[in-house]
Formats: structure tokens, sequence, C-alpha cells
């Protein structure tokens, strides 16, 4: 070895007051980039123990290197080391990565006859080789199920293999993981992968958010613990509007002693969402009077509250406000909203000039198409053919949408145009475009039943069509 590389060696020797040979290799091997001078040092050794080689071998393997795991062990098997319960779960690990079975059933034997089977981890590792040669195409599920194992039995550098593996991550994938590091007290890994999914377009969920907790509590992380804490508020108000339980909605909002823009921004959300429009703005003044900063977010929910509830001339006046007051540009997405508020009133021709902003401001389609189909639907809804047929006619250059086929056909049908409801038809048939049927959910009793349209599968179905029949009875 040059006197550099022992100079290095020496300074991480130091740095991390290693007593041992042993020690020190794990020092090198752990610390990124000092693989190289760790096999140096190994090289020198003229009889490595067992324990040497396990410590070369899981650091081969950790920096990536499957191949040199394989022929470390080759090489240790050659100087008649026996194997134990610490090198075979490394080894296992590098054949699957490898993908390679009939390396892995020699190893396999290895562990037979020297009676280390009956080892959690000589098991899991080959379940793991077994199970993705038998299934080549593992889907999320599969991959979660592997990482949530790996970490329920403590083996959490395979866990985090399969998770930086995984070809996708969903949220049960990131959850796995999180909570993985917090149940083996990984806690700065936890914060870590957390703060990794917030650079992505992924919303952790709710039982991530609680696992970032614990690990908030165990680090004194309060800065975190506080943004995590006020995000839970935010979700549970939006889940409780969503659910139908609008004042359980605002019974927590209310008691809460300090609330960010985000919890109004939901509440209004909520409000919205009911068709309360009036309680929507109240909450919006509201929120003006305790001088909270108003965001972009919050005129997207004051403008949907307005739309379904049919305020147009609020809505204009708040556009105003927003501009004038607040000195919030509009974006895409404001005028969307007022699109849609327009256009339900039945001002068609002041809501075209709302989509004639977003397409000269715009510079995809995908914005300009949202805006179009809010027209389409409120054309539809008032009879308004002509409007219905030019929108149509726009969204059909833009994408090719079955509900724009769909919504056309029925406003055709609704005003007696029975031949141009078959034309549509027609036309939807022959551009290969297919309508997914709607689907709705109902909670009783603790008991989700979900309704398919055009479907007839429910076991109580005769007596819903009964009750039904009745409603419609004692609305005419």
């Amino acid at each position: 070895m040059s006197s550099c590389s022992i100079k290095k060696c020496l300074q991480v020797l130091e740095k991390c007051k290693c007593k041992s040979m042993n020690q020190l290799k794990q020092a090198h091997a752990h610390h990124h980039g000092t693989l190289a001078y760790a096999f140096r040092i190994f090289q020198h050794i003229h009889n490595p123990t067992l324990c040497i080689f396990n410590t070369i071998l899981n650091a081969f393997f950790i920096n990536g290197n499957s191949k040199g795991t394989i022929h470390l062990f080759i090489d240790m098997v050659r100087r008649r080391l026996n194997p134990d319960h610490y090198t075979l779960p490394c080894v296992l690990k590098a054949c699957t990565s490898l993908g390679s079975v009939s390396l892995g059933e020699i190893v396999h034997g290895y562990g037979s006859k020297l009676g280390l089977l009956c080892d959690v981890f000589v098991g899991n590792g080959l379940i793991a080789l077994y199970l993705f040669d038998e299934m080549p195409n593992l889907n999320v599920v599969s991959w979660t199920m592997m990482i949530a194992g790996y970490a329920k039995v403590g083996d959490i550098d395979s866990a985090r293999l399969f998770f930086d593996e995984a070809p996708e991550r969903d949220m049960g994938i990131w959850g796995a993981m999180i909570s993985g590091y917090v149940k083996n007290n990984c806690f700065n890994e936890g914060l870590h992968l957390f703060r990794l999914i917030q650079s992505t377009d992924e919303v952790p969920d709710e039982s991530i958010l609680v696992s970032i907790l614990s690990s908030c509590a165990h680090l004194g992380a309060l800065d975190i613990g506080i943004w995590v804490h006020r995000y839970l508020n935010e979700a549970r108000i939006t889940m409780y509007a969503k659910c139908g339980h609008l004042v359980m909605a605002k019974r927590l909002f209310d008691s809460m002693k300090e609330r960010d823009v985000v919890c109004w921004n939901a509440m209004i959300f909520g409000m919205a969402m009911h068709g309360d429009g009036i309680s929507a703005l109240q909450l919006f003044l509201d929120m003006e009077k305790a001088g909270i900063k108003l965001d972009d977010l919050t005129f997207i929910a004051i403008f949907t509250a307005c739309s379904y509830s049919g305020m147009v001339l609020e809505g204009l006046k708040l556009l105003d406000k927003m501009c004038n007051v607040h000195k919030i540009e509009p974006k895409i997405e404001h005028y969307g909203c007022l699109v849609d508020l327009l256009s339900r009133a039945g001002l068609f021709k002041e809501a075209m000039v709302m989509i004639r902003r977003i397409r000269d401001s715009s510079s995809g389609t995908s914005e300009e198409a949202l805006s179009w189909r809010a027209f389409l639907s409120a054309c539809c809804n008032h009879g308004q053919t002509k409007f219905a047929e030019l929108a149509a006619a726009k969204l059909l250059k833009l994408e090719n949408h079955s509900g724009v086929y769909v919504l056309l056909s029925n406003l055709y049908a609704t005003t007696g145009k029975y031949s141009e409801t078959r034309r549509v038809r027609d036309m939807m048939k022959n551009k290969g475009s297919e309508k997914a049927p709607g689907c709705s959910s109902v909670e009783i009793d603790g008991v989700i039943s979900e309704f398919i349209a055009g479907e007839k599968t429910h076991l109580q179905m005769h007596e819903i069509y009964s009750v039904l029949k009745k409603m419609h009875m004692q609305l005419d």
C-alpha cells in the first residue's frame, strides 16, 4: 500500500476510535468511498477470521457489489472456513440480487449441511431467493410484504435492499419501510425517508405520519413534529368532510388552538364540497380577520364553494379582491374554477372569455381540456346544444375522452335528437373509446357496500329498488 493509502486508513481509524481490525474494516466498509481501502487492508491479512470475512462480505453487498460478495464467499470456502448464520443471509441476498438461483441452491446446500436452515435470517434469504424466481413479475403488494417481513424480524438492511430495488413505490411501500425503521429504532433513517417523500409528488398517509411522530418524539425533532401534527389535523378535517361528517370536521377545526392556512383551506374546501357556500364565505371572511395570509389554494377553495352554491356575484367580487387587495395573480386553476362558476350559472359567453385566458396563459392542453369539460357539462345540464357541440369539438381536438361522447349523446337524447344520439354512439365505438362504469359506495353500520353502474349483484338489490321507488313517488 502507498503511504497515502496508509495515511487515509489511519485517519479513519483515529476518527472512529477503532480498537480492532474488525472495527477498522467496518468503519471503512460503511463509510462511502472507503470500501477500496478496506479491501486493500483485507488483502494484507494472511489468515482472516470468519468474523473478518463476514464484515467484508457485508460491505461489498451493501455497496452494491453482489458479484464481489460471491467471489469473497468462494474464497472463504476455499480457505476451509465454514459459513455461519451471519454469512449465509448476505450471500443469499447477493444471489437474489444477481437473479442466480443456481448459486443460491449451492449456498442452500451449505446451509443444510451446517444445520443453519432453522435460522430466521437464513430462512428469509431462501424465501426471497425462490419467491423472486417463481414470481418474476412481482407487484407492489409483493414488494411491500417482503419489506415488512424483513423489518419485522429485525433485518432492516434487507428490507432497505428490497425498498431500493422496487420498480415502483406507492404509499404502502414507503409506509412499510418507514414503519420498519421506526420499529427497529432507526429514527433518523425514518425521518430521512420521510423527507424523500416530501421531495416527490406522493402524499404521505396517516400511518406514515404516525410513525414519523414517534421518530420526532424519540429524537426531539419538535419542528417536524409540529408540522406533522398540523398535517394530520388537516387530513382529519378533509376525511370527515369527504365522508359526510361536516359537523365533526367543523368541531375539530374549532377545537384547534392554532390554525395555519392549510387547516383554514381544508375547512373551506369541506364546506364547498357540501354546497354550503354561505358558511364557506363567512369562514373566508373570518380567515381575513384573523390575519392569516391567504394563498392560491384559499381562493381555489372559495371559488369552488361559490360555484357549487351558485354564488356568481360573490365569486366575481372575490376575484377582484384576490387581484387588488391580496395581490395574488390568478393562475390557470383559478380561471378553471371561474369557468365552472359562470357555466353553472348559464353565463356561457363570459365562461368562454375565461377559457380563452386559460388557453393564452397555458403551455399545455390539459388545463384547457379541463375547462372545456366543465363548460360542456354545464351546457348539457342547461340544454344548450350549440354551445355543447362547440365545446365537444374543442375537447375532441385536445383529447379522446369517452366522457365527451357520453355527455353529448345524453344531451341529444334528452332533446329528442335520437338520430344524433346514435351517430355519437357509433362515433364512440369506431374510435375505440370506452366509458368506465360509474362506481359509488356507502357505509352503513361499519359495512361498506359498493355499487357499479349496470350491475345488480348486491344481495339486497330488490329491497334497494323498492325504497328508491317509494322515494321517487314521494318526490313526484
